[in-house]
């Protein structure tokens, strides 16, 4: 057997493990949370490497669209997801804005642990469903929702409802394989040089959309739209750990999305990012839509207690033009939703 046959075969061995791992945990009644806890720590020490077949590097596209006046960025109180996505979408024009008929449209999810939604640790399942139909209506030849989870990736996608929402809206799961990742550089980047990123879902899209939950997170003080880029790289990414405001600055410049949308119905306030229990949990009923990921997570981390100054991440993407800070000198579109 070739080296590249028994790293192989130890990876899917690997990913085996890890679902009967969650599998019998679950069984023997241990809690799901508590599961994604353990594995965040143990299980995220190596990833897909890049397909050894392709050695030349590949950039990321660029799906931004441009930005409008007073229309980048709107907030909407709700606590329905559905309800507060499709009103904070209609505010900045409609989805019509950012899909076009026949786009190949790729939403990027936070589905890193294998936790259900009640918990908050993943995307929640109506959001995404929301943004596949709100994709297809527009005109989208077919949307594809992907990750590349901390736990392993079916699990994750079957207990946060994800697949079910996904499928159930029109739109196919992309679980992340070996073959799908090719590496990349950041131009200027200090630690993505030549790492693996999971191109393959991306290569053929026109338009890709970031969603993510709001969460304290013990290393980053938040994790939001922004740090929700982690999940495109592969490798054993659990070294940028240590660099944390670095890794989310250079996700930044690596990805270039048509639009974020942040879920705030319910905001994770303590133990992030696995939190654990609901008391973790606090209702903020929020729903961000943002042509500018930098000013999104700026208002996000309001709803968590802190400043700018609390995520230094923010910071440097600002001074690097990538976005503002001050989501207010957007002047951004309010609205809210009927309680129910």
């Amino acid at each position: 057997m070739t080296n590249n046959q028994n790293t192989h075969s130890d990876h899917h061995s690997a990913r085996i493990d890890r679902r009967e791992f969650v599998n019998r945990c679950v069984k023997a009644g241990v809690s799901v949370a508590a599961v994604g806890g353990a594995a965040y720590y143990l299980y995220d020490a190596e990833g897909p490497a890049a397909h050894p077949a392709e050695k030349s590097e590949i950039t990321l596209p660029d799906f931004s669209v441009p930005h409008k006046a007073g229309d980048t960025m709107s907030i909407v109180s709700s606590d329905n997801r559905r309800e507060g996505i499709d009103k904070a979408i209609s505010l900045l024009g409609g989805m019509e804005r950012f899909i076009e008929p026949n786009d190949r449209v790729v939403i990027k999810p936070n589905v890193a642990f294998s936790s259900p939604p009640a918990l908050g640790a993943t995307s929640h399942p109506e959001a995404v469903g929301k943004l596949v139909e709100l994709s297809l209506k527009a005109g989208a030849a077919s949307v594809v929702v992907t990750d590349n989870p901390i736990n392993d990736p079916a699990s994750c996608f079957d207990i946060s409802g994800i697949r079910e929402a996904t499928e159930k809206a029109g739109g196919k799961v992309i679980l992340p394989a070996d073959d799908l990742f090719r590496n990349t550089t950041v131009e200027n980047g200090q630690l993505i040089k030549n790492w693996p990123v999971l191109y393959g879902a991306l290569k053929t899209a026109d338009k890709l959309i970031g969603l993510a939950p709001v969460k304290h997170h013990t290393r980053s003080g938040a994790s939001m739209t922004m740090k929700n880029w982690y999940g495109l790289l592969g490798g054993r990414r659990n070294i940028f750990h240590q660099q944390m405001n670095r890794i989310i600055y250079e996700l930044t410049l690596l990805s270039k999305p048509t639009l974020v949308v942040l879920d705030g119905v319910t905001t994770m306030i303590s133990n992030g990012p696995t939190g654990g229990s609901t008391s973790d949990l606090k209702e903020t009923n929020k729903i961000v839509a943002s042509c500018d990921t930098v000013a999104a997570d700026s208002f996000g981390a309001t709803l968590l207690g802190l400043k700018q100054e609390d995520l230094p991440y923010i910071g440097m993407a600002q001074e690097a033009d990538i976005g503002t800070a001050d989501y207010q000198s957007l002047k951004p579109q309010t609205g809210g939703t009927k309680k129910g």
